[in-house]
């Protein structure tokens, strides 16, 4: 059994025992593993420790219990382990902002149960003891690119947009162009929800179209990571795994209009496994696996 099935089953474990007591040594013992190691293997695939998520998972789940109108916030309280009333209360307003007596007597149930989060594929690597998603230190050469440029805002509907745009780059791109397609990710500004993305291949290709761009980027040295699925899926994945990369190989990010690169080996299969090159400051630091 690989990394990838261990977590996907504890996650279904965990799930299907929120009613009872859990606990790093009692879960990592189920799938015969130390309560060291799994924490480490958890908290690297899943970006937040075991009782952090679990504690998430009680808390979606009393939403459910909480439209039974037979049952009051101690039942709740008791019946996915909170320990007392006043715990679970500070736990829920915590994640959602409002207190459960108050979320009761709304007559709007907006909060929604959210299903067990997937686990995205990505090769992790063992650095001074702890796991992190495998890296590679690299220089990410110069290229020109043409393409689509186009600005989102996170608070619009902003996946349909970029999925529009990439399909209308593809339907002017004919079968005689093939290699690496890459999407660059740019200008997201501190407490700014709007970024600039450009969908281009390094083919001189023209688009009749007013958001045809032709662009330079520049060489810049990045950690370089791989991963299989949707990177407007992974998002919130992505950030914590750079994160504990950040922390864990002592690598700075670079001061960049650049936030990131996506690139996939084959423009015709966008639906491909990727790379993401992030621009770090070059440091005089090696690292053995």
């Amino acid at each position: 059994m690989d990394y990838y099935d261990v977590i996907e089953n504890a996650l279904i474990y965990i799930e299907d025992h929120l009613h009872q007591p859990l606990s790093l040594e009692s879960v990592a013992s189920t799938f015969h593993m130390s309560k060291f190691y799994f924490h480490r293997l958890f908290s690297a695939m899943m970006g937040s420790s075991l009782n952090q998520y679990i504690l998430s998972r009680r808390l979606n789940a009393s939403l459910r219990l909480m439209s039974n109108e037979n049952l009051s916030l101690t039942d709740i309280t008791y019946q996915l382990n909170f320990g007392t009333p006043s715990s679970f209360s500070r736990a829920f307003k915590r994640q959602y902002g409002i207190a459960p007596s108050t979320f009761l007597k709304g007559n709007d149930k907006a909060i929604a149960q959210v299903p067990i989060p997937s686990v995205v594929k990505r090769p992790l690597k063992n650095i001074n003891g702890d796991l992190v998603t495998d890296f590679t230190l690299t220089e990410f050469e110069t290229i020109r690119l043409c393409g689509i440029a186009f600005e989102v805002d996170l608070t619009t509907d902003y996946k349909t947009k970029i999925r529009s745009y990439s399909e209308t780059l593809l339907n002017n791109i004919n079968n005689t162009i093939n290699g690496s397609c890459y999407v660059i990710y740019s200008n997201c500004q501190p407490n700014s929800t709007r970024f600039k993305v450009l969908f281009g291949v390094p083919s001189d290709i023209k688009i009749d179209q007013p958001y045809f761009f032709t662009i330079d980027v520049p060489e810049l040295f990045c950690a370089k990571f791989n991963y299989s699925g949707d990177i407007l899926d992974i998002g919130d994945i992505l950030k914590t795994d750079f994160a504990r990369f950040l922390k864990i190989s002592k690598q700075e990010p670079e001061n960049s209009d650049i936030e990131l690169i996506q690139v996939f080996d084959n423009i015709h299969h966008l639906n491909s496994a990727y790379h993401i090159y992030t621009p770090i400051k070059k440091l005089p630091i090696d690292f053995d696996d």
